[in-house]
Order: C-alpha cells, then sequence, then structure tokens
C-alpha cells in the first residue's frame, strides 16, 4: 500500500490541465474500514495537503457524528476523492474533478483494502461512477433512497457550504439519513 500511495501522490498525468499544478490529496491505509469519496480537493486542502481541512471537512465530520482524531485515522477512514487534485475554479464555485484519477488509481487501491464495509459516496460524480445507472433521477432521490445501496454503499450530498439551502429545504435529511449514518459510522469504528 505504501508504494502505492507515493505513487499517486508523485502522479502528474493531469498536471497540463491544472492551473495549481498537482498535489494528490488522499489518505488511505490497508486496515481502512470506511472509504469516503468526495469529489477533489479545494483551494484550501490543495494548499495544506490535508484531505477535507476546510468548512466542507467540518460539515462532514458534524454529518459522521466524529472528531478529527477518528476521522484522521486512516486504520479506520481512508479519504480517496474522485480527483486526487484541486481542478481550479469555475464560473460557479470549483471545477469537476478530472476524469482521470478514479479510473486510474480506485481499484489498484481499493483492492489493497480487504477490511472495508462501507463506502460513502458524496456528491454526483461518485455516485454516477459507483452507482451507475442505479442513481435516480436527482441527487436528492438518491439520497432519499440510500437504504437501497447498502450495505456497501452509502450516497450523500457534498458536505459543502454552499449546499447548506439543500439541507434546509430538505429537513428528512438531518432527521434520518444523519442519525442512521451515524449509527453505521460508531459501529464501523467501535469496531476497531
Amino acid at each position: 500500500m505504501d508504494k502505492l500511495l507515493r505513487e499517486i501522490r508523485k502522479c502528474a498525468v493531469c498536471d497540463e490541465y491544472l492551473p495549481h499544478g498537482v498535489n494528490p490529496v488522499l489518505s488511505a491505509c490497508a486496515k481502512s474500514k470506511l472509504i469516503i469519496i468526495g469529489q477533489a480537493p479545494g483551494r484550501l486542502v490543495h494548499e495544506s495537503g490535508i484531505p477535507w481541512d476546510d468548512k466542507s471537512g467540518d460539515n462532514l465530520r458534524s454529518w459522521l457524528g466524529i472528531d478529527k482524531k477518528q476521522f484522521y485515522n486512516a486504520d479506520i477512514i481512508a479519504l480517496v476523492p474522485m480527483g486526487f487534485c484541486y481542478p481550479g475554479t469555475g464560473k460557479t464555485g470549483d471545477m469537476a474533478p478530472r476524469p482521470e484519477c478514479a479510473p486510474l488509481w480506485h481499484n489498484r487501491l481499493f483492492e489493497k483494502m480487504p477490511n472495508v464495509n462501507l463506502v460513502l459516496l458524496l456528491g454526483l460524480y461518485s455516485q454516477k461512477y459507483y452507482l451507475g445507472n442505479k442513481t435516480k433521477e436527482t441527487l436528492t432521490e438518491t439520497v432519499q433512497n440510500y437504504k437501497n445501496y447498502l450495505p456497501s454503499y452509502f450516497p450523500l450530498p457534498h458536505p459543502s457550504p454552499r449546499n447548506n439551502i439543500w439541507q434546509v429545504k430538505n429537513k428528512w435529511f438531518e432527521e434520518s439519513v444523519l442519525p442512521e449514518l451515524q449509527n453505521i459510522v460508531n459501529s464501523i469504528i467501535s469496531e476497531n
């Protein structure tokens, strides 16, 4: 696993498309039990090199009901984005994750994590990639029907503060989905 992580962190396949250069950001371990697949690092994460080291990460940890020590324990949680490098900013926010990373690296990584109990799919990019035609018409419908994807996957919206309006409009998420998510995550963590 260490050799593969070093190889990923040296990857420059997309360099010509990245206005801020390459800096693959991820965290994983052969012992990981939970994989969190997000979109791509934002500007702050690109600068710090620490996955989810921003307000989205704060929201995500709150959703999961865990602290930073648990979140950054790679023996428990692998943090693997769809695109490993910051793609830059577009007209309405960060650009889409580069499409090269997931097909190039995900399978190789996940083959080295035999203890994984659950994969959290944050946002449309990971849901479309992993759920394919099993996704519903909208992200909201996919998240509402999260039980259909268990025990392998748990689809969630992206925890970006930009999605706070979505959460206000969809109270059921906080009332019924998050408690279920926290119970599952807690049971995975308590096995450690």
